[in-house]
């Protein structure tokens, strides 16, 4: 639906709600491991951005807020994967909506690299779409022989390539513009919720190292910071291990 947040559930009551945030690429196709690793553990929601132009991250916190309450779902932690974090501040400071907890994905409070998100916005705004395309082709193809042996990951890659369309990285371009005039750094100092957080250990994208250094000064709720053996896509490429750590965490609150 246009500018609407899509969700999907996966799970019902009583098992603890777990809210997926994606990043920049804004929809569900990169997460199927992870999903799979906590069926059963946990009620899995899954959220898909609209390609929207011209929404504040406000207003994707209300989106999300708006689709949550639509499915009558009014509290759990929050996933937020890299952008996702970014939405999870506001989010976590409306009134709709209970945040048991927060748990970042490569996700941070200001970016670290404020030119690095500058740069990525000045990409896919001046390279043509066809040589973009070409790049997520090639990307594509080395994800396919990593995961070569999963027919889930290989049908879920053929889905994130299919959605790469013009309008959609427009709309990754306008998520990056977000980034860059964001600092949430009152929300997140003043945050009231459990606040966790995993990173790859190589990801050039979002260091892990500043963000875990701010993050420990600046957030009294920070409870553990782990760096796995991944990269930006720390719930792609550690899908189990990522899992488990998430599942621990809950239980070390939820009792």
């Amino acid at each position: 639906m246009p500018d609407q947040v899509e969700l999907r559930v996966w799970g019902t009551e009583p098992l603890p709600t777990l809210i997926y945030l994606p990043g920049l690429h804004g929809d569900w196709t990169l997460i199927g491991g992870f999903r799979n690793a906590v069926a059963g553990r946990a009620r899995f929601v899954e959220a898909t951005y609209p390609r929207t132009l011209t929404w504040s991250l406000d207003e994707y916190a209300q989106g999300v807020e708006r689709a949550l309450a639509a499915k009558d779902i009014r509290s759990g932690w929050l996933l937020a994967e890299s952008f996702g974090s970014q939405v999870a501040w506001p989010l976590s400071a409306r009134s709709e909506f209970r945040t048991r907890g927060i748990i970042l994905a490569g996700g941070f409070a200001r970016h670290p690299m404020q030119w690095g998100a500058r740069l990525g916005e000045l990409i896919l705004g001046n390279y043509p779409h066809a040589l973009l395309t070409t790049l997520l082709f090639g990307y594509a193809r080395i994800a396919r022989w990593r995961f070569r042996s999963n027919a889930q990951a290989q049908t879920a890659l053929d889905e994130f390539i299919a959605r790469r369309t013009r309008l959609d990285l427009r709309a990754a371009r306008h998520r990056l513009r977000l980034i860059t005039l964001n600092d949430p750094t009152a929300l997140a100092r003043a945050a009231q919720a459990p606040l966790f957080g995993l990173s790859g250990w190589l990801d050039p994208i979002v260091p892990w190292f500043p963000v875990r250094r701010w993050l420990r000064r600046n957030c009294p709720t920070l409870k553990d910071y782990r760096v796995l053996r991944a990269d930006h896509t720390v719930l792609c490429t550690a899908a189990a291990q990522a899992a488990e750590l998430v599942l621990q965490w809950m239980r070390s609150e939820d009792g």
